[in-house]
């Protein structure tokens, strides 16, 4: 099995980034969501409570990042300076970032039609995964809880014939946010992976990740109006096991080593474990 797919979202929840190769250490891949948008209070926000933000493209420069949405200009916006800073929080736990300039983030809560602050995840920014799942220590930036997420086409096409089987239009991967997509043809083979390598660093696939309504919008509009993958998940993928309740798609994972990374290389299964437990209808 290889990798078919890599992908980074600079601004977390905005549209994201294909690449063809990436580096990858500790944190994940490269640049992957370190930059995130807040309301004035610091509270962090997504395609959850604004759909909007998948309009907005985001391109990383030299010591900048460029966003931009369909009818205004693109705005640059310069990394901000370490002493320009703001306390954050994504889910329950508090940040300090970087906050941008005033003029970006004026610019921004007037596309969004709401104010927002735009904040970056710096030098001087600390976060951990969940000791619970992913051990001590785990570094992480503004991802919603852990460092990469892995699918495999394999899942996908089985989600979508469900779909179709049910008269349901067919999703893309870009539904599910993904970092890592392998190319395997065996449906949820992941729910039974204990690590895999690549490139010589090691995933381990540490927690099912449990899907929410962002895999109902359209990834270029934040519609939800077309195609939802929610129902075929909930007939195929929901969890039988209390301490990931709803339904499953993908695997987050933690890398440990650092290297780089691209499509096309090899993964191979370093060890497995007992299926995650899926009801059954």
């Amino acid at each position: 099995m290889r990798i078919s797919a890599l992908g980074i979202y600079p601004l977390k929840s905005a549209r994201g980034v294909a690449l063809a190769e990436s580096p990858i250490d500790a944190w994940g891949l490269e640049h992957d969501r370190r930059w995130m948008l807040t309301d004035p209070s610091g509270t962090f926000i997504t395609q959850r409570q604004l759909p909007a933000l998948a309009q907005i493209s985001a391109v990383l420069g030299d010591a900048r990042l460029t966003l931009s949405i369909d009818g205004q200009a693109a705005l640059d916006v310069e990394t901000p300076p370490a002493d320009r800073r703001m306390d954050v929080t994504v889910w329950d736990t508090p940040v300090s970032a970087a906050l941008a300039d005033d003029a970006a983030n004026a610019t921004l809560s007037q596309w969004l039609g709401r104010p927002v602050k735009l904040v970056h995840f710096d030098a001087m920014s600390r976060r951990s995964a969940s000791a619970d799942w992913a051990g001590p220590d785990t570094p992480v930036a503004f991802g919603d809880g852990y460092q990469i997420l892995v699918t495999t086409t394999g899942s996908l096409a089985a989600l979508n014939a469900d779909m179709a089987a049910h008269g349901e239009e067919p999703v893309g991967m870009d539904r599910f946010r993904t970092n890592v997509v392998i190319d395997h043809d065996e449906p949820f083979a992941e729910d039974g992976w204990g690590s895999i390598e690549i490139g010589g660093v090691v995933l381990y696939l540490v927690k099912p990740c449990a899907r929410c309504i962002m895999t109902t919008q359209d990834q270029k509009t934040g519609s939800r109006e077309g195609a939802s993958p929610m129902p075929a998940m909930g007939r195929i993928r929901m969890s039988a096991d209390r301490r990931v309740p709803g339904p499953l798609f993908g695997w987050n994972a933690v890398p440990v080593g650092s290297g780089r990374i691209a499509v096309g290389d090899a993964a191979k299964v370093l060890d497995r474990r007992a299926p995650w437990p899926i009801k059954r209808r």
